[in-house]
């Protein structure tokens, strides 16, 4: 009998449902039924990836952003009532619907509701801790983080378990959660091509929610303007079909699936990008060059930005600085690029599958 997963992207980027759609491609390759809880660009991205399975309309947690980097802790922590209102409603929503229709197991990325006693139910995460630039702060969003994860029957982390991982202390804290713990290798929806000619100097992702979006689209239009360098510029928007930003120099896309993305990733010398995990996950899987910008006041990125420089994986700089002089010295920033085992999911994966009753 086919297994029935259920499976729910966070919508606080796109990053969350890229990487499920590693695990929903293993899944399937066991034969299991899936079926993804989304909406808005979420639903919209996997349907593209996925057009034929089923799709539940599930409300997301649409957080709001500061365009000012010190204002942007103080916004998120007024949101925390907010949050815990949709992990209340999410958690009502899934009982509710599994006392109606069976699965055998649910899986969340990051949505802290999405658990039932009814059915095994997995927790993707690479934060056990969550970095707030405040000590006393960081241990009490690592208690009320762990609070929630306990109520799951394990943890799966997207990262390589010892000293030589990605993440740094966000996955490697002192003290980790008492359910089962799996670090589950990085997830890439890529498979690395070394046969790709060249023709772009720089590739730029832009993500990540508004309004620091748009600011970070605009400077990297306007850096592309004082260049001759060509550009390929996806501006993370799937779904929209307006054309905006026209430069004689750039080939720009709304939104590119897996297998476009790819070939735009490979064909390009340096990728741009935020320094959401994912995007770090899929372009070191690759062996790219890189440049983070981490989003102004989001302490995750800005982190993972640091941790990855120490290393020489990548180069970062700020929003502020000045993107121009910044890509000169990304020009000549010795990397040392890693090599990972990109199939460590696949063994976790199955074994959990076969657990299944």
């Amino acid at each position: 009998m086919h297994k029935k997963i259920l499976i729910a992207p966070l919508d606080w980027g796109l990053g969350h449902a890229t990487r499920c759609i590693v695990i929903i491609r293993h899944l399937q390759i066991l034969n299991c039924d899936v079926t993804i809880a989304a909406s808005g660009k979420i639903k919209t991205l996997l349907q593209s990836e996925f057009p034929h399975l089923s799709f539940i309309e599930l409300h997301g947690y649409k957080i709001s952003y500061s365009k000012r980097k010190r204002l942007l802790p103080i916004k998120i922590l007024l949101q925390i009532p907010k949050i815990l209102k949709i992990i209340r409603f999410e958690n009502k929503w899934l009982n509710t619907f599994l006392s109606t229709t069976k699965f055998h197991a649910v899986i969340s990325d990051n949505r802290y509701g999405f658990y039932s006693e009814k059915v095994p139910s997995i927790f993707i995460t690479h934060q056990l801790q969550i970095k707030s630039n405040f000590l006393w702060l960081d241990k009490k969003l690592q208690r009320l983080n762990y609070n929630y994860i306990t109520r799951f029957n394990e943890c799966w982390i997207p990262d390589f378990e010892g000293k030589l991982n990605l993440a740094g202390e966000l996955s490697h804290p002192e003290k980790m959660p008492v359910i089962p713990v799996k670090y589950i290798g990085a997830l890439s929806r890529f498979s690395n091509n070394e046969d790709e000619k060249k023709q772009f100097k720089w590739m730029a992702i832009i993500s990540g929610p508004e309004p620091q979006r748009s600011i970070f689209e605009r400077k990297v239009f306007e850096v592309a303007s004082k260049t001759k360098d060509k550009f390929f510029i996806v501006r993370g928007l799937p779904g929209n079909v307006e054309q905006a930003f026209n430069l004689p120099n750039c080939k720009v896309f709304n939104h590119l699936n897996t297998s476009d993305m790819q070939s735009a990733i490979e064909s390009s010398e340096y990728i741009i990008s935020r320094c959401g995990y994912t995007t770090v996950m899929e372009i070191l899987s690759l062996q790219k060059k890189s440049v983070f910008i981490p989003t102004p006041g989001q302490t995750e990125q800005e982190y993972l930005a640091k941790h990855l420089l120490q290393q020489k994986w990548s180069y970062t700089f700020n929003q502020g600085d000045d993107f121009l002089k910044q890509l000169d010295n990304a020009n000549t920033f010795s990397y040392q690029l890693p090599k990972f085992d990109m199939n460590l999911h696949k063994e976790v994966i199955e074994n959990f599958v076969a657990t299944l009753r």
